[in-house]
């Protein structure tokens, strides 16, 4: 599945999410899909081949690369946005199962017109469902989900890469090399600046959740205006921080 499905299937989705989610979605792929496929998957094109040892030991390199970098950057990034994308693809479910219900029920009706049923129909593509009953708890797990995701992986680029700031070089001892080699990773400052960027994203995205959730609570519990304005001021006082520290 290609970005640009996903990106059609979640935007079908975002017809039924709150103004949070519509910018949840803005983030996801404007600055985090779209500096992956145009930027990052470029700077890291490279990695293996300008991973230089100052060794002849044959196997030597591939095996110092391995033990530094288990995974990719860029394929770890591309899991993560496929596993924090898809929770919402469960509100596309049942959004589409409460269509085919309510579609059969129009066209069984007895008493409805040809001309009638067809506005009913036209109607019911165009429809909004509110976020309520089984689709608010359908919603809420997505979100629940979808920030395990993102912090699961966050901590795991963490502590797959011991840090977001990527060494200009590395001392290897891993057989079969002879002795301690000294590696040198290509376009360390680059691939940093990539890594700090896309941990920020997730951190926004992150936030993001938390203050949609915490709205739609606050929202189904009854909780007053303020006190859920001040959830919501709370969470973007949390990103303006992430994005001060980053």
């Amino acid at each position: 599945m290609s970005w640009g499905t996903l990106y059609t299937q979640l935007v079908g989705v975002n017809r039924h999410s709150t103004s949070l989610g519509k910018i949840w979605l803005s983030v996801l792929f404007i600055f985090r899909v779209t500096i992956l496929v145009v930027a990052a998957e470029t700077v890291w094109g490279d990695e293996q081949s300008d991973f230089v040892c100052n060794t002849l030991q044959p196997g030597c390199e591939n095996v110092c690369y391995d033990h530094f970098f288990p995974i990719s950057h860029v394929r770890l990034w591309c899991l993560q946005l496929i596993f924090a994308s898809t929770p919402a693809l469960l509100v596309a479910m049942y959004v589409a199962y409460r269509n085919h219900e309510d579609k059969r029920g129009i066209l069984q009706g007895e008493k409805r017109s040809k001309a009638k049923q067809e506005e009913d129909l036209e109607s019911l593509k165009k429809r909004r469902l509110p976020i309520a009953g089984p689709l608010w708890w359908i919603y809420a797990i997505s979100l629940v989900f979808r920030l395990l995701f993102e912090v699961v992986f966050v901590y795991a680029m963490y502590a797959i890469y011991d840090g977001f700031w990527l060494p200009r070089l590395v001392r290897c001892e891993v057989s079969p090399c002879p002795n301690e080699v000294d590696c040198f990773v290509s376009r360390p400052t680059e691939k940093t600046v990539f890594t700090v960027f896309m941990a920020a994203s997730s951190g926004a995205c992150m936030v993001l959740n938390v203050a949609e959730l915490a709205y739609l609570v606050a929202k189904e519990s009854k909780m007053p205006v303020s006190a859920t304005t001040v959830v919501v001021k709370i969470c973007l006082a949390m990103l303006r921080n992430l994005t001060e520290v980053q």
